[in-house]
């Protein structure tokens, strides 16, 4: 199998998901579910992501679609399009899975899969995360994760429209 094999057999739709973590609860892996855009990746992603993957031995990624990123962000947005979205995203070594969502929020993605923990930026306020519910409910954990101040795929974007 490739490199390029590998990144791609990270990538997985809902089905395939439910599956591999099946097969993770059986081994007692401990799961960790995070999600976002992750339109232009800057080192704010890498530090958030790296660190969510701390909280766990397995890390999944609910990544949102083209078609849900412009019903959040605008018309303008991704820049990078689901498909490379999703290809980088895998190649990076703490990820070991990447599943798209369509949905404006990843809830039925978490009830699906169930992870052990949730992780977001500590934007929000624990209680306030979508899946809270469903974390609550089994006994699992959700947690946040500080920002690297200063980095921000919006803040990119618009530095990027001032340059030209």
């Amino acid at each position: 199998m490739t490199q390029l094999d590998k990144i791609h057999d990270k990538i997985k739709n809902r089905e395939a998901a439910k599956a591999i973590v099946a097969q993770w609860n059986k081994n007692n892996e401990s799961i960790v579910f995070t999600n976002g855009c992750f339109d232009i990746v800057h080192r704010g992603h890498i530090d958030y992501l790296s660190k969510a993957k701390d909280k766990g031995s397995k890390l999944i990624l609910g990544l949102n679609t083209d078609a849900s990123v412009q019903r959040l962000k605008g018309p303008q947005r991704p820049v990078v399009d689901e498909q490379s979205r999703a290809i980088l995203m895998a190649s990076l070594q703490f990820i070991d899975l990447v599943v798209f969502f369509d949905e404006d929020t990843p809830y039925e993605l978490i009830k699906d899969l169930q992870p052990d923990i949730l992780v977001k930026g500590s934007d929000y306020n624990a209680k306030d995360i979508v899946g809270y519910d469903i974390l609550m409910a089994k006994g699992g954990k959700v947690e946040t994760i500080d920002f690297v101040p200063g980095f921000s795929t919006t803040s990119i974007v618009e530095k990027i429209k001032e340059s030209m």
